[in-house]
């Protein structure tokens, strides 16, 4: 499965546009008791990476779902909230069957 942010793909003519597909992942960051910033802005790096990972994988599981073999276009929105250690990560982009 080809992901990529342009609308198409150099060598692979788009056949069929299938429909817009998204993934979404929340996470609320886990409770940490320390003053050591480091050890914190790593913990928020390290819970953006998964939540980002899994809403990719929700995004490939949809194209996946369409039979498509690429999705072109991809957006990604990452929200935060401070107060409440929530990250969201949302992830749109069109579902297409290139030729192969």
């Amino acid at each position: 499965m080809i992901l990529t942010t342009t609308d198409n793909i150099e060598g692979h003519p788009i056949l069929d546009y299938l429909g817009i597909v998204s993934g979404v992942s929340t996470r609320m960051q886990k409770a940490a008791f320390t003053f050591n910033m480091e050890k914190y802005y790593q913990s928020m790096e390290d819970n953006l990476n998964e939540v980002k990972e899994e809403a990719f994988q929700q995004l490939r599981d949809n194209a996946l779902k369409l039979k498509a073999n690429a999705v072109v276009g991809i957006k990604l929105d990452i929200e935060t909230f401070p107060n409440s250690a929530i990250i969201i990560v949302s992830i749109t982009g069109t579902a297409v069957l290139l030729k192969a």
